[in-house]
């Protein structure tokens, strides 16, 4: 079993990061979160990974952290969701959006993930809400906790609709305070001031 690779990136495609690891090129599948955070093209990388084994067919996947694989392992457990779905899943959140939409049996926020309905997300909450980790103790309000998952994704959908990529969206709206009591355009809006190049 391969768990995890780390050499220097050749390539970045979208849901693919090639690595080279001592000279064998490995094609590691990922979600576009872990493309954004695993550096240029010419850096060194470690990747956590799972290997797929199928009769006609050998598929890496690969993540910059534990929790991001967890949660891809935990989704694709589920009935119907297959990595690709999976992928789409982290590529639209990070892993503590997901559990804890999960948690709050949000099928709305799940349902409008890529590759999803409120089906298949009513599978998802029945399946893995009592299979959740346990949150890690973030203080609430602080850069990084999770808050109003419908919320932050209409937020994050309007700010990718201005042309900040996924990561550059998700890490100023961690870093607005207080957020949970604002409304989705104030959130885009406060957004836009941290993203804004300072004059």
């Amino acid at each position: 079993m391969i768990s995890g690779v780390r050499g220097r990136i050749v390539s970045k495609l979208p849901g693919v990061i090639q690595v080279d690891v001592g000279g064998i090129f490995i094609q590691v599948l990922t979600s576009q979160n872990s493309i954004d955070q695993a550096g240029d093209v010419g850096e060194e990388v470690t990747l956590v990974t799972y290997l797929q084994v199928r009769e006609d067919d050998l598929s890496l996947f690969g993540f910059v952290s534990p929790e991001e694989l967890q949660c891809f392992q935990l989704l694709i457990g589920v009935n119907g969701i297959g990595p690709r779905v999976a992928l789409g899943m982290l590529s639209a959140a990070r892993a503590d959006e997901i559990y804890q939409a999960i948690g709050a049996e949000d099928t709305q926020f799940l349902s409008r993930m890529p590759g999803l309905g409120k089906k298949t997300a009513g599978r998802i909450i029945f399946d893995l809400r009592g299979k959740l980790p346990e949150p890690t103790g973030t203080v609430p309000g602080s850069p990084g906790t999770p808050s109003s998952p419908s919320e932050d994704i209409d937020a994050l959908e309007a700010l990718q609709a201005l042309g900040y990529t996924a990561a550059e969206a998700r890490d100023a709206l961690s870093r607005l305070e207080d957020r949970e009591n604002q409304t989705v355009e104030e959130r885009v809006f406060n957004a836009l001031q941290v993203l804004a190049p300072a004059s």
